[in-house]
C-alpha cells in the first residue's frame, strides 16, 4: 500500500480490488472532490438523471458483478436512494452507498448548512437501518480500517453498506502504518459434517428428492456448483420467483417455477409431494410462496440459506451456504436413474395473425422465441414480472427483477447497470406504463453512454396489478406516446404496436438495430392480464377485502 495514499484514493483502490469498474450517481457540491477522483481513476462514473435511477442501476450491477456502487451528495441525494438501498437490503444485493457530506470543520457550532435536515448525523442514522454496516470516515487514523470492515461486510452478507465521506477528508492521508487484516471465513467443521451426514442420509433414502433453488445461489456465485450437483445426482430442480434463472430453464432436469398456488400445477404437485425437499438459498417470502399458499412440510425439508440451516426439526449453527453446497457436491449421493419427464417446453414458433389485437399471452409467447442466451430480461413489478415468469431463460443470471421488495420503476435504470456489468448481454426491458413514467427518463442515460436495451412498454393505461384488487381513478395515469421519446432524446427507434404483425415487424427491426435503444409501445386491453397475475390479484384481493 502506498504510505501516502489519501482516504478517497484508498476507497477507490478497495473497490477496484473487488472488481468494481463503474459507479452510478448524481454529482453535488459535497461529493465533487470524490467524483473527480473517480473520474481520474479506472472506475467510470456514470451520472444518471436521478439518484433513484443511480441506485437501481447500482443494484442491478451488484447482482451481476458481485458489488455495485452508488455515489451521491449529502441528504438531498442520499435520502433519495433510501428506497433503492432498502430494496438491496431486502433482496441481498451488495451495494456500496458512498455519500459526500459537510466537512468536519464546517460543522463547528452546528450551523444551518444547506442540505442539512435535523442534525449532521441524521442521514447516517437513517442508513444504519438500511444497511448491514456503516461508517463515517472522519478519523484518518482508522479510515482505512473502516473502509475494509464495511466493504468486507457487503461481500460477506451480500447486503448494502454505507460510507459517508466528509468533503474535507477526501484528500487527507490515512494511517500509513495500517495493515489490512483478513479474517478467514469458514463453517464450524464438526457442525457442517454432522449436518451434511443427516442431509445425505435423508436424500439417499428419499423416493422423490427435489432441489428448490433460490436467489442466494446467484448472490453467492454458486450457480456452477448447483448445476454440477444436479447433473451428478440427476435430481430434478425447481426455482423460486426471486431466484428465476439460477439455472438454465432449458435444462432437462428443470421442472419449473415453484410459487405455491400461483404457479403451474405440475411444479406445485411435484415439489409438495416430495419426501426430501432440498431448499438452497431460498427466501420463504409471501410472493415467493404464492402469498403463503405453499404447502411445504418441514418433516421432509432440508433448508439452507446464508443465515439459517435446518434439516427436518434440527437446527444447525455456524454453517456457510457455500460450504454446505460444496459439501453436498462432494458427498456420496445416490444418482437417480430417471426422473419424471419435464412437461415444460418452449412454445412453438410464433406465427403472427395480421390485424389481430395483441394480448399479454401472445406478446410473451412471441418473446419466448425472441430471447436467446445473449439476452438478459429485466422485469419491473406488475405483469411485466408475472407474465415474464413464463419466459424460458437460456442461461444462468439472465433474469433480474425486484420480485420480493417489489419497487416499481426498477427495470429501465437497472438495464443500465446490467449492461455495464456485462456488455455482452443485451437487455430486454419489460416495464409497465406506470413504472415507465417513474424512471423511464433514464433512457437519456442510455443514449449518453451508447447502450442499446430493447424496451417493451406494457401500455394498459394504468396500474393493472391493483385493478383486480380494488379499482378506482387512483389506478389511472396519463397515456403518453411512449414511442416518441426517441424524438425527445434524438436517438433510438420507436414503435407503436397494436397488432401481432406490428409486434413482429417491431421486434425484427429492434433486433437488427444495435446502435441505440428501441422502445415498443405495446397497447393492451386494460383488463387483459396474465394468469399468474390473476392468481396473485385474487389472493391479495381476498386479503384487502377482509380488512
Amino acid at each position: 500500500m502506498n504510505p501516502s495514499i489519501s482516504i478517497g484514493n484508498y476507497l477507490i483502490e478497495k473497490l477496484l480490488e473487488c472488481g468494481v469498474r463503474h459507479a452510478f450517481g448524481v454529482p453535488g457540491d459535497f461529493v465533487l472532490g470524490f467524483d473527480k477522483l473517480l473520474e481520474e481513476s479506472a472506475i467510470e462514473f456514470i451520472n444518471t438523471c436521478d439518484e433513484q435511477g443511480a441506485g437501481f442501476a447500482a443494484d442491478a450491477y451488484a447482482r451481476l458483478r458481485g458489488l455495485g456502487v452508488v455515489c451521491i451528495t449529502y441528504c438531498v441525494g442520499g435520502l433519495k436512494v433510501t428506497n433503492t438501498t432498502a430494496q438491496a437490503f431486502a433482496e441481498k444485493s451488495p451495494v456500496v452507498v458512498i455519500s459526500g457530506a459537510p466537512g468536519k470543520n464546517e460543522r463547528i457550532r452546528n450551523p444551518l448548512l444547506h442540505h442539512k435536515v435535523r442534525e449532521f448525523d441524521t442521514q447516517y442514522k437513517v442508513f444504519q437501518e438500511l444497511t448491514i454496516a456503516s461508517t463515517v470516515l472522519d478519523n484518518p487514523n482508522i479510515a482505512f480500517q473502516e473502509i475494509d470492515r464495511v466493504i468486507a461486510a457487503a461481500l460477506k452478507y451480500k447486503r448494502p453498506v454505507y460510507i459517508e465521506l466528509p468533503r474535507d477528508m477526501v484528500f487527507v492521508t490515512g494511517n500509513p502504518n495500517y495493515q489490512a487484516v483478513k479474517q478467514p471465513e469458514a463453517s464450524n467443521a464438526e457442525v457442517l459434517n454432522e449436518a451434511l451426514n443427516e442431509a445425505v442420509t435423508l436424500i439417499n433414502h428419499a423416493r422423490q428428492p427435489v432441489i428448490l433453488a433460490g436467489v442466494e445461489m446467484n448472490r453467492f456465485g454458486l450457480q456452477e456448483e448447483l448445476l454440477q450437483l444436479v447433473e451428478k445426482t440427476n435430481m430434478p430442480i425447481a426455482q423460486t420467483l426471486l431466484g428465476k434463472s439460477v439455472i438454465s430453464e432449458l435444462h432437462p432436469n428443470y421442472i419449473g417455477l415453484y410459487q405455491g398456488a400461483m404457479g403451474q400445477e405440475y411444479t406445485r404437485e411435484y415439489v409438495e409431494s416430495s419426501d426430501c425437499l432440498i431448499m438452497l438459498g431460498t427466501f420463504l417470502s409471501d410472493i415467493n410462496l404464492g402469498i403463503f399458499t405453499a404447502d411445504l412440510n418441514p418433516k421432509h425439508s432440508i433448508y439452507v440459506t446464508s443465515e439459517k440451516t435446518s434439516i427436518r426439526w434440527h437446527n444447525y449453527e455456524e454453517i456457510r451456504l457455500q460450504d454446505f453446497v460444496r459439501g453436498l457436491l462432494a458427498a456420496d449421493i445416490r444418482r437417480r436413474e430417471s426422473i419424471a419427464t419435464n412437461p415444460l417446453k418452449i412454445p412453438a414458433n410464433f406465427s403472427p395473425i395480421t390485424g389481430q389485437q395483441i394480448t399479454i399471452d401472445r406478446l410473451f409467447g412471441r418473446l419466448n422465441s425472441f430471447i436467446d442466451k445473449n439476452t438478459i430480461a429485466i422485469a419491473d413489478v406488475g405483469d411485466a414480472l408475472f407474465a415474464g415468469l413464463e419466459l424460458f431463460i437460456h442461461d444462468k443470471s439472465r433474469f433480474v427483477s425486484p420480485a420480493y421488495y417489489a419497487s416499481v420503476g426498477f427495470a429501465v435504470p437497472a438495464s443500465i447497470g446490467a449492461q455495464f456489468a456485462n456488455p455482452n448481454l443485451r437487455p430486454l426491458v419489460l416495464v409497465g406504463d406506470g413504472a415507465f413514467q417513474m424512471t423511464g427518463i433514464e433512457l437519456s442515460t442510455v443514449v449518453r453512454y451508447g447502450l442499446n436495451p430493447i424496451v417493451i412498454v406494457l401500455n394498459n393505461k394504468g396500474y393493472a396489478t391493483e385493478r383486480p384488487m380494488r379499482d378506482g381513478a387512483f389506478n389511472d395515469i396519463l397515456n403518453w406516446r411512449y414511442s416518441r421519446v426517441t424524438e425527445l432524446l434524438g436517438a433510438g427507434l420507436g414503435f407503436e404496436v397494436n397488432t401481432e404483425d406490428e409486434l413482429e415487424a417491431a421486434l425484427m427491426q429492434s433486433q437488427a438495430h444495435c446502435e441505440s435503444f428501441c422502445i415498443l409501445d405495446v397497447h393492451l386491453d386494460p383488463q387483459d392480464t396474465s394468469p399468474a397475475l390473476k392468481r396473485l390479484s385474487s389472493a391479495l384481493g381476498e386479503r384487502i377485502g377482509s380488512q
